[in-house]
């Protein structure tokens, strides 16, 4: 019975030891593969992983509305220079335009072309990065395990002309989905832009490079975070996230169109060309409250608004005609002793009594009337003279002695 136990004990201890070896094992693998992902750069996304990150398109069905907007995002304003620090990789991590050229570098996502407003996201329009890195002179060299089918690339940091990135441009879908009933942005796509001067110097020329679709790289940026806030050294939100909250900040320069025309070229003047941009924006973060009925106290509010803003105009309006109808003011004249009505207006109303002569003059008859019956009346009141009054009473008191 002893020697029983003792064998079950020996068993039990042997089995506890073999699976503490297996999980040493697996522990030693998984470090060892992050320790190679993080010296090669960008470490590996299973199929899993890159469901979890994909952001779904809805479909065609639970759309009833969308509208595609072209973004720039300028990485000098806002909370847009999260994107473009650092320049190098360093601590911190690296910036993005350094994790899209590793990717693409080990070919393990796609680029397409950029064809100005219709961008095609298929097999036919894929670019060969060597040709991309040769057209943009960025020095590479073709890496260990390169194949025709299969190419890889290797550069240096310092090749990489990340300073030069100074602008993205974005494709941001808006689109009313009728499952949520609401309105929501999606960016589908993003390319890099380089800033670059001429040979004889001058405003720098911007040269888009590719697009990239957002979903190929989301699992990646979201192993990259940024910092948002000068004034909070922790860095709190990845690069997905700066996207998926809407955090970057950019003008439109051009909506989807028949004629593929860009904002610029259908309002040429800044003036116009600023107020189309701006009514664009208006229109899509208004949509979502144009849709429902608000709420009594709502509409009693802006009931209230509006009175006070016609009562304020109307207001304005009475003193506006009282100006323009001035007033008449009775000068007296030294030399004669007379008194002249001098009319004095405004600018108002100078320019209404051009525009209606015969109103105002028939306005000046009336006051003119009305100025007459006064002095006759005021003559009438006028008291009799002291002579009048003692005669008066002279008379009276002969008459009572007769």
């Amino acid at each position: 019975m002893k020697s029983l136990r003792l064998i079950i004990a020996l068993l039990l201890v042997g089995i506890a030891l073999g699976s503490n070896a297996q999980v040493t094992r697996r522990t030693g693998g998984d470090a060892r593969n992050r320790d190679k992902n993080k010296k090669d750069g960008a470490a590996a996304v299973t199929d899993r992983q890159q469901s979890f990150y994909e952001v779904r398109e809805p479909s065609d069905a639970d759309l009833q509305w969308m509208k595609v907007i072209y973004r720039q995002i300028d990485l000098t304003k806002g909370k847009n220079p999260a994107l473009y620090y650092p320049e190098e990789p360093n601590a911190d991590g690296e910036n993005l335009f350094f994790i899209i050229m590793r990717l693409l570098a080990k070919n393990q996502i796609s680029a397409y072309e950029y064809l100005d407003g219709r961008e095609m996201f298929t097999d036919e329009f894929k670019i060969k990065v060597g040709e991309m890195m040769d057209r943009f002179h960025i020095y590479y060299t073709e890496a260990k395990g390169s194949t025709e089918k299969n190419p890889l690339y290797e550069f240096e940091n310092a090749d990489i002309p990340s300073n030069e990135v100074l602008s993205y441009y974005i494709i941001e879908k808006w689109e009313f989905d009728t499952r949520s009933n609401q309105m929501k942005a999606r960016v589908e796509a993003l390319c890099p832009v380089l800033h670059r001067m001429d040979e004889y110097g001058g405003e720098p020329l911007k040269y888009p490079m590719f697009w990239v679709k957002l979903n190929d790289i989301r699992p990646y940026m979201a192993q990259q975070y940024v910092f948002t806030d000068d004034d909070n050294n922790l860095a709190r939100y990845s690069i997905d996230d700066f996207f998926k909250l809407n955090m970057y900040t950019g003008e439109i320069y051009k909506t989807k169109n028949l004629r593929n025309q860009s904002l610029r070229q259908l309002f040429p003047e800044d003036e116009a060309y600023k107020h189309a941009q701006d009514s664009i924006e208006q229109r899509l973060r208004s949509f979502n409250q144009d849709l429902w009925v608000p709420p009594l106290e709502v509409l009693q509010a802006r009931a209230e608004a509006e009175e006070k803003a016609r009562a304020e105009a109307e207001g304005e309006l009475e003193e506006g005609e009282e100006g323009a109808e001035g007033g008449e003011v009775a000068e007296g004249d030294a030399s004669t002793g007379e008194e002249k009505t001098v009319t004095r207006t405004t600018k108002r109303g100078a320019k209404s009594s051009k525009d209606s002569k015969s109103s105002k003059s028939s306005k000046d008859k009336a006051k003119e009337k009305k100025a007459k019956e006064k002095k006759a009346k005021i003559k009438e009141r006028k008291p009799k003279s002291n002579n009048q009054s003692v005669n008066t009473g002279l008379r009276s008191v002969r008459n009572r002695k007769k």
